[in-house]
């Protein structure tokens, strides 16, 4: 103790630069603790926006694929409403001739339609599962049945405007005779044999002015054969 004593006594003048540098070390060791505690902060931030990011991105891709459900639902649903406009024409011999010009492929608007009806049929999905996911695929599918209605609604209102006013008045009696003979042949009440002579003489009638489509064709046919089955 008297050692120390007297080192102290001799040496008190260190007292103040030893002080410096260990009030020095002090702060410099806070400082460093500041440091460490300000990067755990700021790890533990970062961390909380990336959990709040990844949540907020996983929400929007469910709300995105609902939406794109819904929007898939209603361009299948205007895909649908289109092709039963279309049917009306196809299954109904009597609208068909009264405006022949949704089924003369030599008309360009009504060959646009039937190549827009034919690409938007490829394109479409078997169900809204399939196209869901697939952005490109639903762009693709929603221009082309665009594309299809907007072509159909063009060639249908050029057939109604024009009707049969493109055909000499001959070629129109032959077709009001066809389109008699077509309600003949496609009449459950008349005989097998007045229905089957029916069709072909409306085949003669038509022949040269219209081809009627497959699907009309096929129609009447299997309502012909079933009555003679029967």
């Amino acid at each position: 103790m008297d050692s120390v004593l007297h080192f102290a006594g001799n040496f008190w003048w260190l007292i103040f630069p030893l002080g410096g540098v260990i009030g020095g070390g002090v702060r410099a060791v806070s400082a460093a603790n500041e440091r460490r505690a300000e990067r755990r902060l700021e790890r533990y931030r970062i961390k909380q926006q990336t959990k709040v990011a990844v949540a907020e991105a996983s929400g929007r891709g469910k709300i995105d694929e609902a939406a794109a459900r819904r929007e898939l639902t209603r361009v299948m649903q205007r895909h649908d409403s289109t092709d039963a406009r279309w049917l009306d024409y196809e299954l109904d011999v009597a609208n068909l001739l009264d405006f022949p010009l949704m089924t003369d492929m030599r008309e360009p608007l009504t060959a646009e339609f039937h190549r827009a009806r034919s690409r938007a049929d490829l394109l479409r999905p078997a169900s809204v599962d399939e196209l869901a996911r697939d952005r490109d695929g639903q762009l693709d599918y929603r221009d082309a049945v665009h594309a299809y209605v907007t072509a159909f609604d063009v060639a249908e209102a050029e057939a109604v405007r024009r009707r049969r006013s493109d055909f000499s008045t001959e070629a129109q009696e032959r077709l009001e005779r066809a389109q008699r003979l077509l309600r003949v042949a496609a009449d459950d009440a008349a005989t097998a044999d007045e229905r089957r002579n029916a069709y072909s003489k409306a085949q003669r009638e038509l022949n040269g002015l219209i081809v009627l489509p497959a699907v009309t064709r096929a129609g009447i046919e299997r309502g012909i054969a079933g009555e003679i089955e029967a």
